[in-house]
Protein backbone atom coordinates (compact mmCIF):
# COMPACT_ATOMS: atom_id res chain seq x y z
CA UNK A 1 0.00 0.00 0.00
CA UNK A 2 2.93 2.34 0.93
CA UNK A 3 4.30 1.46 -2.44
CA UNK A 4 1.35 2.47 -4.50
CA UNK A 5 0.81 5.74 -2.93
CA UNK A 6 4.43 7.03 -3.58
CA UNK A 7 3.89 5.89 -6.86
CA UNK A 8 0.66 8.07 -7.33
CA UNK A 9 3.00 10.60 -5.32
CA UNK A 10 5.59 10.29 -8.16
CA UNK A 11 2.97 10.87 -10.25
CA UNK A 12 1.44 14.30 -9.31
CA UNK A 13 5.12 15.73 -8.60
CA UNK A 14 6.00 14.78 -12.32
CA UNK A 15 2.56 15.90 -13.80
CA UNK A 16 1.35 19.01 -11.65
CA UNK A 17 3.58 20.50 -9.01
CA UNK A 18 6.35 20.73 -11.64
CA UNK A 19 4.22 21.95 -14.21
CA UNK A 20 2.58 24.34 -11.50
CA UNK A 21 6.31 25.35 -10.01
CA UNK A 22 8.00 26.02 -13.37
CA UNK A 23 5.13 27.38 -15.49
CA UNK A 24 2.22 29.22 -13.37
CA UNK A 25 1.00 30.65 -16.33
CA UNK A 26 -0.53 28.06 -17.60
CA UNK A 27 -3.17 27.26 -14.82
CA UNK A 28 -5.03 30.48 -15.98
CA UNK A 29 -6.30 28.66 -18.65
CA UNK A 30 -7.52 25.79 -16.01
CA UNK A 31 -9.04 29.06 -14.21
CA UNK A 32 -10.18 30.82 -17.16
CA UNK A 33 -11.70 27.94 -19.38
CA UNK A 34 -15.15 27.98 -16.53
CA UNK A 35 -15.45 30.97 -15.08
CA UNK A 36 -15.14 32.49 -18.74
CA UNK A 37 -18.43 30.51 -19.49
CA UNK A 38 -19.49 31.05 -15.55
CA UNK A 39 -19.38 35.14 -16.19
CA UNK A 40 -20.78 34.92 -19.77
CA UNK A 41 -23.63 33.05 -18.27
CA UNK A 42 -24.57 35.73 -15.32
CA UNK A 43 -24.44 38.48 -17.91
CA UNK A 44 -26.70 37.26 -20.20
CA UNK A 45 -29.35 35.91 -17.63
CA UNK A 46 -28.53 39.37 -15.36
CA UNK A 47 -27.94 37.12 -12.55
CA UNK A 48 -30.80 34.80 -12.85
CA UNK A 49 -28.34 31.67 -13.44
CA UNK A 50 -26.15 32.31 -11.27
CA UNK A 51 -25.93 28.82 -9.29
CA UNK A 52 -26.71 26.81 -12.53
CA UNK A 53 -23.15 28.67 -13.72
CA UNK A 54 -21.45 27.55 -10.64
CA UNK A 55 -22.51 24.52 -11.31
CA UNK A 56 -21.84 24.27 -14.52
CA UNK A 57 -17.97 25.62 -13.99
CA UNK A 58 -17.30 22.85 -11.95
CA UNK A 59 -18.83 19.95 -13.78
CA UNK A 60 -16.33 21.48 -17.11
CA UNK A 61 -13.32 21.60 -14.46
CA UNK A 62 -13.88 18.22 -13.33
CA UNK A 63 -14.65 17.20 -17.00
CA UNK A 64 -11.45 19.05 -18.35
CA UNK A 65 -9.39 17.64 -15.95
CA UNK A 66 -10.13 13.92 -16.50
CA UNK A 67 -10.26 14.73 -20.50
CA UNK A 68 -6.42 16.74 -20.07
CA UNK A 69 -5.16 13.37 -18.40
CA UNK A 70 -5.37 12.12 -22.32
CA UNK A 71 -3.12 14.80 -23.48
CA UNK A 72 -0.51 14.38 -20.45
CA UNK A 73 -0.37 10.72 -20.96
CA UNK A 74 0.12 10.86 -24.49
CA UNK A 75 2.87 12.97 -24.16
CA UNK A 76 4.66 11.40 -21.36
CA UNK A 77 4.41 8.35 -23.47
CA UNK A 78 5.21 9.37 -26.94
CA UNK A 79 8.21 12.27 -25.96
CA UNK A 80 9.20 10.92 -22.69
CA UNK A 81 8.68 6.75 -23.15
CA UNK A 82 7.50 7.19 -19.91
CA UNK A 83 5.28 4.42 -20.20
CA UNK A 84 7.65 1.85 -21.11
CA UNK A 85 9.62 2.56 -18.15
CA UNK A 86 6.58 2.31 -16.27
CA UNK A 87 5.53 -1.33 -18.20
CA UNK A 88 8.77 -2.18 -17.18
CA UNK A 89 8.92 -1.01 -13.20
CA UNK A 90 6.67 -3.33 -10.45
CA UNK A 91 4.17 0.03 -10.79
CA UNK A 92 0.65 -0.98 -11.46
CA UNK A 93 -1.17 0.28 -14.27
CA UNK A 94 -3.91 1.60 -12.11
CA UNK A 95 -1.70 3.54 -9.63
CA UNK A 96 -0.09 4.97 -12.47
CA UNK A 97 -3.60 6.19 -13.95
CA UNK A 98 -4.81 6.86 -10.33
CA UNK A 99 -1.62 9.03 -9.42
CA UNK A 100 -1.64 10.79 -13.04
CA UNK A 101 -5.70 11.91 -12.13
CA UNK A 102 -5.03 12.54 -9.33
CA UNK A 103 -2.31 15.29 -10.68
CA UNK A 104 -5.41 17.00 -12.87
CA UNK A 105 -7.24 17.85 -9.64
CA UNK A 106 -3.71 18.92 -8.04
CA UNK A 107 -2.95 21.41 -11.30
CA UNK A 108 -6.85 22.33 -11.54
CA UNK A 109 -7.33 23.28 -8.39
CA UNK A 110 -6.94 27.26 -8.29
CA UNK A 111 -10.30 26.89 -10.32
CA UNK A 112 -12.02 24.29 -8.14
CA UNK A 113 -11.04 26.08 -4.94
CA UNK A 114 -12.89 29.85 -6.10
CA UNK A 115 -15.50 27.62 -7.87
CA UNK A 116 -16.27 26.06 -4.41
CA UNK A 117 -16.03 29.28 -2.70
CA UNK A 118 -18.32 30.49 -5.06
CA UNK A 119 -20.68 27.58 -4.17
CA UNK A 120 -20.75 28.14 -0.63
CA UNK A 121 -21.60 31.83 -0.47
CA UNK A 122 -24.20 31.13 -2.89
CA UNK A 123 -25.61 27.88 -3.00
CA UNK A 124 -27.67 26.76 0.56
CA UNK A 125 -28.98 23.04 0.11
CA UNK A 126 -28.60 20.72 3.03
CA UNK A 127 -25.38 18.44 3.82
CA UNK A 128 -26.97 15.20 1.78
CA UNK A 129 -27.16 17.19 -0.93
CA UNK A 130 -23.86 18.43 -1.11
CA UNK A 131 -22.18 15.01 -1.13
CA UNK A 132 -24.78 14.18 -3.67
CA UNK A 133 -23.29 16.76 -5.97
CA UNK A 134 -20.37 15.94 -5.11
CA UNK A 135 -20.73 12.58 -6.06
CA UNK A 136 -22.30 13.47 -9.55
CA UNK A 137 -18.57 15.71 -10.00
CA UNK A 138 -17.00 12.61 -9.15
CA UNK A 139 -18.60 10.27 -11.25
CA UNK A 140 -18.02 13.05 -14.08
CA UNK A 141 -14.33 12.83 -13.73
CA UNK A 142 -13.98 9.27 -13.61
CA UNK A 143 -15.43 8.72 -16.87
CA UNK A 144 -13.29 11.54 -18.24
CA UNK A 145 -10.19 9.71 -16.58
CA UNK A 146 -11.66 6.36 -18.17
CA UNK A 147 -11.95 7.81 -22.14
CA UNK A 148 -8.99 9.64 -21.57
CA UNK A 149 -6.63 6.64 -20.69
CA UNK A 150 -7.92 4.38 -23.22
CA UNK A 151 -7.22 6.91 -26.30
CA UNK A 152 -3.47 7.69 -24.72
CA UNK A 153 -2.27 4.56 -24.70
CA UNK A 154 -2.88 4.11 -28.31
CA UNK A 155 -2.06 7.64 -29.49
CA UNK A 156 0.92 8.39 -31.22
CA UNK A 157 0.63 12.06 -32.04
CA UNK A 158 0.80 14.19 -29.50
CA UNK A 159 -1.10 17.40 -31.41
CA UNK A 160 -4.16 14.65 -32.48
CA UNK A 161 -4.21 14.86 -28.65
CA UNK A 162 -4.52 18.23 -27.40
CA UNK A 163 -6.95 18.53 -30.46
CA UNK A 164 -9.06 15.71 -29.33
CA UNK A 165 -9.04 16.86 -25.77
CA UNK A 166 -10.47 20.62 -26.64
CA UNK A 167 -12.71 18.69 -28.94
CA UNK A 168 -14.49 16.42 -26.37
CA UNK A 169 -14.29 19.59 -23.82
CA UNK A 170 -15.97 21.95 -25.84
CA UNK A 171 -18.87 19.15 -27.06
CA UNK A 172 -19.65 18.00 -23.16
CA UNK A 173 -19.25 21.06 -21.52
CA UNK A 174 -19.77 24.39 -23.95
CA UNK A 175 -22.19 23.05 -26.10
CA UNK A 176 -24.07 20.62 -23.88
CA UNK A 177 -26.32 22.25 -21.31
CA UNK A 178 -24.15 22.13 -18.25
CA UNK A 179 -24.06 26.33 -17.40
CA UNK A 180 -27.88 26.20 -17.85
CA UNK A 181 -30.91 24.17 -17.53
CA UNK A 182 -31.91 21.72 -20.11
CA UNK A 183 -35.14 23.53 -20.44
CA UNK A 184 -33.90 26.21 -22.01
CA UNK A 185 -33.16 24.41 -25.43
CA UNK A 186 -35.68 24.37 -27.52
CA UNK A 187 -37.98 21.27 -27.53
CA UNK A 188 -37.47 19.37 -31.29
CA UNK A 189 -33.84 19.65 -30.38
CA UNK A 190 -33.56 18.86 -26.56
CA UNK A 191 -32.71 15.02 -27.53
CA UNK A 192 -29.31 16.31 -28.79
CA UNK A 193 -28.60 17.59 -25.06
CA UNK A 194 -29.38 13.98 -23.59
CA UNK A 195 -26.73 12.18 -25.99
CA UNK A 196 -24.54 13.50 -23.66
CA UNK A 197 -23.85 12.41 -19.91
CA UNK A 198 -22.55 15.66 -18.80
CA UNK A 199 -26.86 16.45 -19.13
CA UNK A 200 -27.38 14.67 -16.69
CA UNK A 201 -25.24 15.19 -14.20
CA UNK A 202 -25.89 19.26 -14.62
CA UNK A 203 -29.82 18.19 -14.22
CA UNK A 204 -28.91 15.89 -10.93
CA UNK A 205 -26.73 18.63 -9.36
CA UNK A 206 -29.23 21.52 -10.34
CA UNK A 207 -32.05 19.85 -8.87
CA UNK A 208 -29.79 18.68 -5.55
CA UNK A 209 -28.96 22.60 -5.62
CA UNK A 210 -32.35 23.33 -5.06
CA UNK A 211 -32.47 25.08 -8.66
CA UNK A 212 -34.36 23.27 -10.57
CA UNK A 213 -36.86 21.33 -10.48
CA UNK A 214 -37.49 17.30 -11.40
CA UNK A 215 -39.77 14.38 -10.93
CA UNK A 216 -39.25 11.48 -8.41
CA UNK A 217 -38.84 8.96 -11.88
CA UNK A 218 -36.38 11.95 -13.54
CA UNK A 219 -34.38 11.51 -10.95
CA UNK A 220 -33.78 8.01 -10.74
CA UNK A 221 -33.78 7.75 -14.40
CA UNK A 222 -30.51 10.56 -14.48
CA UNK A 223 -28.77 8.58 -11.57
CA UNK A 224 -28.92 5.69 -13.87
CA UNK A 225 -28.18 6.76 -17.11
CA UNK A 226 -25.01 8.70 -15.40
CA UNK A 227 -24.28 5.30 -13.42
CA UNK A 228 -24.37 3.40 -17.08
CA UNK A 229 -22.35 6.08 -18.80
CA UNK A 230 -19.55 5.95 -16.08
CA UNK A 231 -19.82 1.85 -16.28
CA UNK A 232 -19.25 1.92 -19.67
CA UNK A 233 -16.88 4.86 -19.95
CA UNK A 234 -14.63 2.55 -17.56
CA UNK A 235 -14.93 -0.49 -19.30
CA UNK A 236 -14.31 0.96 -22.17
CA UNK A 237 -11.18 2.88 -20.84
CA UNK A 238 -9.88 0.30 -18.67
CA UNK A 239 -10.54 -3.31 -21.27
CA UNK A 240 -9.33 -1.73 -24.07
CA UNK A 241 -6.58 0.57 -23.47
CA UNK A 242 -3.49 -0.72 -24.63
CA UNK A 243 -0.78 -1.01 -22.05
CA UNK A 244 1.46 -2.71 -23.71
CA UNK A 245 2.62 -2.56 -26.80
CA UNK A 246 2.39 -5.71 -29.28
Amino acid sequence: MIRVWNQMLASVLVNAIYEMKNYPVVLLNTVLSPLSFLVLIFLISDGSLLGEAILGGLIMSMFQSGVSLQADLSHLKNDFRLQEIVVGSPTRPSAYVAGMALSEIVYSSPALIILTILFALTINVPFIQVVGIVVVLLMVFLSSVALSFAFATISTDIVQSFAFSRLITVLFTALAPVYYPVTLIPEPFRFLAYLSPTTYAAQLAQHMGGLTQISPEMFGFDWAVLLIFTAVFLWVGFSRARWRDV
